[in-house]
Formats: structure tokens, sequence, C-alpha cells
């Protein structure tokens, strides 16, 4: 039987980016299919935006944020960043390439790497639309996609199916009954993917 991991992450997260691909490799090596939940920090559940953090708070998570990216081999631009829209309609445009088919792995990181990597806009939707058209998708149909009924639907049940999953920040990885937030806890992902539950 294919193992399935539910994937909660939010675009605009960098501990989302930056966790990406080891996150892919993982899945490959357990063969495992992803099912990607998108939505926002779910503060119902305890979620805090990094905006509403005291600053000793902010302060080393950007500390610790830039040590995980050199881990990962993802240098973000953190310091210095322009002013910038907020990032969250990007993944409508991301839902609409999974609802569609497409590769919307490949898109999810296409956007993330143009935010956190070049600070492009992505919030702004010529800008978005450039990425995708640059990475060889059809980025006016996707723009044109991102306000269609089915995009919009999945977008709201995916917010509240990872309300109902306890989960509460981004990414969490969802298997077998357990939650696994944040891309350090990918060990306990893979130790429960070959058969012991941490």
């Amino acid at each position: 039987m294919t193992k399935s991991i539910d994937y909660f992450f939010s675009i605009g997260s960098p501990w989302s980016f930056i966790g990406l691909e080891a996150f892919a490799a993982l899945a490959r090596r357990h063969e495992a299919a992803i099912t990607p939940y998108m939505a926002t920090v779910v503060e119902e559940n305890g979620g805090i935006f990094s905006r509403n953090r005291p600053q000793a708070r902010r302060a080393y998570g950007t500390r610790d944020l830039k040590r995980w990216s050199r881990v990962r081999g993802r240098e973000l631009l953190l310091d210095g960043r322009p002013p910038l829209a907020d990032p969250t309609p990007a993944s409508r445009m991301a839902i609409a390439t999974y609802l569609d088919g497409k590769d919307w792995f490949a898109l999810t990181e296409i956007l993330q790497e143009a935010f956190w990597v070049r600070a492009e806009d992505i919030g702004r939707s010529e800008v978005r639309e450039a990425v995708a058209t640059r990475a060889g998708f059809d980025g006016s149909a996707l723009l044109a996609r991102e306000s269609a009924a089915d995009v919009v639907e999945k977008w709201a049940s995916d917010r509240e199916h990872t309300l109902k999953s306890g989960v509460f920040g981004f990414p969490t990885f969802g298997y077998d009954g357990e939650i696994y937030w944040g891309q350090d806890n990918l060990p306990f992902l893979e130790q429960h993917l070959q058969g012991e539950r941490p």
C-alpha cells in the first residue's frame, strides 16, 4: 500500500521553503504520496504570526533561520528585504496547479524561491504570473484560475482541514495519525515511515 503524507504549509513560510527539498527527498525514498494543504498560521490552534511575537523571539527566529538555511543550502535574503505584499495569494496559484494535475510541487518551490531568495513581490499578480511563466508554466492561465470556484473552495477546505488536524505552524507533516511540526522534525517523520513510531 502506498504511504501518504499530508503536507501542511504556507507559501509565505521560510521554514516551509528551506525544508522543501529535504522533504521531497524523504518522500521519494519511501515512495510516499504527498497531499498538499495550504493555509496561513492557525491562530485558533496557538499559531503566532512572526510580526506578533516579542522582539527577542523574532530576533532569535531570524538567527535560527539563517543557521538552518545554511544547513539546507538555501541562502535566504533576510536582511534588507524591501517592503513586499502578502504572498498568500500565490497559494491559490499553487492550488490551481495541483487541481489541474500539473507539478504543484515545482511551482511551489519556484514561487518560494522568488520570494525568499530574490525578494520578488509574488503578492503582486503580475510578478507571480511572470515567475510562473519563466519557469515554463502558463502563468496567464494560472493567474486566471486563482479565483475559480474549485480553487477558492480548496483554499477554504484546506484551512478547515488544517485547523481540525491540530496544525498551528508550518511546515507540518501528517502521517498515520501523527503530526510533525517543523522541517527539523523530518527525522521523526522518517522513523515513522520506517515503521518506528516516535
